[in-house]
C-alpha cells in the first residue's frame, strides 16, 4: 500500500482498513433484457406487485439495477436476486431528502430475491413512465448502459469521515504537528475512490454526511455509489456523485428499508 512519508506512522492502521468491493464500468447499450445488471434503461418488475411511485404520484425512474448472478462475490452481498436503486425525475436533489436521509419517498431501494425469467409475469409497456423529451425531468444520464465488474481491493477512502479523525488524531500526537491538512490531500490524491461500486469506501464533492450521525448507533457502510462519468455522460448536478449506506447487520439480512441515500456535487 502506497502512502505519503509523514502517514508511514499511521500504516499499520490503513492496511487494517482494506476492504474488497466491486469496481463497476457501464458500457451504453439499449438492448438488454428486463433482468440483466444495468444503469438506466426498463427495470424488472413483476406486474403482481406496486410499481414504485413519489407521494405525488410520479413513477419513480430506475437508476441502477444489480442482477447478483451476474456479480463476483461481496461479504454480505446477496449471492442471487435483484437489487434496485430508483429516483424520482422530477425531484431537485435527485430524489434525495436532506432532512432525512433513509425517506423513501423519492427514491427507492428493492430486492427480489428470486427472479422470474417467464416475461409474461412481468412489466413489459414502460410508456407510463416519464419521457426523456419531458424538459422538467431531471436524471443523472439519459438511456441505458450495461456494467461489468471487477473485483478490487481499497483501503479507506480520502473522503471518508473516519480518516479525517485517524488524520487528526496522528497530527494531535506527534511533536512536528504536520499540517492537517496537507496530509489529507496527500492521501486523497492516492485514495480518492471516484468510481462506480458495489461495497468499499465512499467518495463525496463535499463532506460525509455520516460524520454527523449518533455515534451510538452501528456505522453506515457503503452499499453502491455511481459517479459523474465524462466517458458515460453520466453527470450528477455540477460533478457530483449518488451514495447508498447501509448498516451491515440490515445487509446480512438482506434488509434494505433503511438504507440512506446522499447525493452532493460541487
Amino acid at each position: 500500500m502506497k502512502l505519503p512519508p509523514l502517514l508511514e506512522n499511521l500504516r499499520n492502521e490503513l492496511e487494517a482498513t482494506q476492504k474488497l468491493y466491486l469496481k463497476i464500468t457501464p458500457s451504453f447499450n439499449n438492448k438488454m433484457t428486463l433482468w440483466e445488471s444495468k444503469f438506466g434503461g426498463d427495470p424488472y418488475f413483476p406486474k403482481q406487485l406496486n410499481y414504485p411511485k413519489s407521494p405525488e404520484g410520479n413513477p419513480l425512474v430506475l437508476l441502477a439495477q444489480i442482477n447478483f448472478s451476474e456479480t463476483l462475490l461481496l461479504e454480505n452481498f446477496p449471492q442471487e436476486g435483484i437489487l434496485q436503486f430508483y429516483i424520482d425525475s422530477y425531484h431537485d436533489l435527485y430524489g434525495m431528502n436532506d432532512e432525512d436521509l433513509a425517506e423513501q419517498n423519492y427514491f427507492r431501494v428493492i430486492y427480489f430475491n428470486k427472479i422470474d425469467l417467464n416475461e409474461n409475469n412481468l412489466i413489459t409497456d414502460f410508456s407510463f413512465l416519464p419521457s426523456i423529451d419531458d424538459p422538467d425531468i431531471m436524471l443523472p444520464f439519459i438511456g441505458s448502459f450495461s456494467l461489468t465488474f471487477e473485483q478490487k481491493y481499497q483501503p479507506i477512502s480520502g473522503y471518508d469521515y473516519r480518516l479525517e479523525k485517524m488524520i487528526e488524531n496522528f497530527v494531535n500526537g506527534t511533536e512536528e504537528k504536520p499540517d492537517y491538512y496537507d496530509l489529507l490531500d496527500d492521501y486523497i490524491d492516492l485514495y480518492e475512490a471516484e468510481e462506480h461500486k458495489l461495497g468499499g469506501y465512499p467518495f463525496f464533492t463535499q463532506d460525509d454526511p455520516r460524520m454527523d450521525f449518533d455515534e451510538t448507533i452501528e456505522p453506515y457502510e457503503l452499499l453502491f455509489q455511481m459517479v459523474s462519468d465524462e466517458d458515460a455522460d453520466i453527470m450528477w448536478g455540477d460533478v457530483g456523485v449518488g451514495n447508498f449506506f447501509i448498516q451491515p447487520s440490515a445487509l446480512k439480512k438482506l434488509d434494505f428499508s433503511r438504507v440512506i441515500y446522499s447525493y452532493d456535487c460541487c
